[in-house]
C-alpha cells in the first residue's frame, strides 16, 4: 500500500539543501505509481528476470525492499543493483560497480533510468526504484507499494517457507495498516521532520511527536514479540530500518537526542531480535549509512566529517525476546545465506567482521 500522500519537496533534494528556513519539513510522495502485478494491469506483468531493483543500502526506504526481497526469496527472479552511499545534485550513482556503471542496466546514474521513462522527469531521483531491463526505464519508485506488491503480487515466485508479511485476514490487515501509518508519520518520517526542521518551533514539535510515538512502541512491544504479535510482518520491516539507524545517525545528526535506542530497553531488545534474524541485520551497512547522512546533508553537516562510532558490538548481545513466545517465521523458515555478491562489506556490520 502507498504511504499517506503529501505534496512538497522530494526526499532526496539534490544539491545538499534539505531545510527551508522557518518551515517544517514536508516529504514529497508524488512517486511513479505504476505497479508490477500478476495480471499486468498497468502494462507490467510479473516476469522473472525482467526487472531490476535499484536500492542503496544507505537509504532506509530502500533498505525495506532489500529486506523484503531477501525474506521472500526473490533473488533469482528480481536482480538487484546497489548505488553507492552518496549522491550529488543529479542523482544516485553506481560508483561501487566496476567502471562506475550498473552491470545490468549499463548506466552511471539512476537518473538515466528516470529520463528513459520521462525525459523531463521533474522530481527527486529516489530509491528504491524498479527498472524494466527491456528498455532501461523506471517502472516505479513508490517505496510503500513496491514492498507490498513483492509480498502480494509475486507470490508464485516466493521461496518455500517464506513468511506472510501481509495478513490475509481483513481485520488484522486493517490493524497493521493503522500501526504502519503511525510508525510512518511519527517515526520513519518523524526523524526527518526533526533533522530537516527549518525553525526551533518546527523541530521541537517534531521531537515531541517522535518520542511520544517511541514511548507508545516501547509499551506496545512490552507484551508482544513483534508489532503484530507472534510473527514478523511488513510493519516490523518498516520500523526496523529506522531503529537500526537511530544511534548511528538520527540521535546526533538529526538531533533526536532525548535518549539513544540503547537506552530504551524494550525497543533496543526488539531491534536486536530483528537484527539477529536472517534477512534483517545481514542487509545493513553501517558505514554506508553514516557516509550517506553525514556527507550528503551538507546544510546540516557542512564539514562532511563522518563519525567513527558508535560501538556496534551490542547488536549481537542476547535480547531475551524469546520469552514472549511466538515464531518469527509464522510456521515458515528463515531465508538461507546471503547470496554471493550481495554480502555487506566486511567490517561494516558486526555480523560480518573484518
Amino acid at each position: 500500500m502507498s504511504e499517506q500522500q503529501t505534496t512538497q519537496r522530494p526526499e532526496h533534494a539534490q544539491g545538499g539543501t534539505y531545510t527551508v528556513p522557518g518551515q517544517e519539513y514536508v516529504r514529497d510522495q508524488n512517486y511513479l505509481s505504476t505497479r508490477i502485478t500478476r495480471d499486468g494491469a498497468d502494462g507490467y506483468p510479473v516476469e522473472p528476470g525482467r526487472y531490476r531493483l535499484v536500492a542503496a543500502r544507505a537509504c532506509p526506504w530502500a533498505n525495506r525492499s532489500i529486506i523484503v526481497r531477501r525474506l521472500l526469496g526473490l533473488e533469482d527472479v528480481l536482480s538487484i543493483g546497489m548505488p553507492g552511499p552518496t549522491h550529488d545534485e543529479r542523482s544516485w550513482t553506481f560508483d561501487l560497480d566496476p567502471g562506475g556503471r550498473d552491470p545490468v542496466l549499463g548506466i552511471e546514474r539512476l537518473q538515466e533510468a528516470f529520463f528513459a521513462r520521462d525525459p523531463e522527469y521533474p522530481r527527486g531521483i529516489t530509491v528504491p526504484a524498479i527498472v524494466d531491463t527491456r528498455d532501461g526505464a523506471v517502472v516505479t519508485n513508490d517505496f510503500g507499494q513496491i514492498t507490498h506488491d513483492l509480498s502480494t503480487e509475486w507470490t508464485e515466485h516466493h521461496r518455500d517457507g517464506a513468511p506472510t508479511l501481509w495478513p490475509t485476514d481483513a481485520d488484522e490487515r486493517a490493524e497493521m495498516e493503522s500501526v504502519m501509518r503511525r510508525v510512518f508519520t511519527e517515526v520513519n518520517n518523524g526523524v526527518y521532520r526533526c533533522g530537516f526542521a527549518g525553525s526551533q518551533e518546527a523541530y521541537e514539535s517534531a521531537y515531541e511527536r517522535l518520542f511520544t510515538a517511541l514511548d507508545w512502541l516501547e509499551e506496545r512491544l512490552s507484551t508482544r514479540r513483534f508489532l503484530m504479535g507472534d510473527a514478523i510482518t511488513e510493519a516490523d520491516v518498516r520500523l526496523f530500518t529506522t531503529l537500526v539507524r537511530f544511534d548511528a545517525v538520527y540521535h546526533g545528526h538529526f538531533k533526536c537526542n532525548r535518549n539513544k535506542l540503547t537506552e530504551m530497553p524494550v525497543l533496543w531488545a526488539y531491534a536486536r531480535d530483528l537484527f539477529q534474524l536472517p534477512g534483517f541485520g545481514d542487509t545493513v551497512d553501517f558505514e554506508q549509512i553514516k557516509q550517506h547522512y553525514y556527507v550528503v546533508h551538507t546544510d546540516i553537516n557542512p564539514t562532511q566529517i563522518v563519525p567513527v562510532g558508535p560501538d556496534l558490538s551490542g547488536w549481537l548481545t542476547p535480547h531475551g525476546r524469546e520469552e514472549l513466545g511466538g515464531d518469527p517465521w509464522g510456521g515458515g523458515t528463515a531465508p538461507g545465506p546471503v547470496r554471493d555478491g550481495e554480502q555487506v562489506t566486511a567490517g561494516h556490520n558486526p555480523l560480518v567482521p573484518r
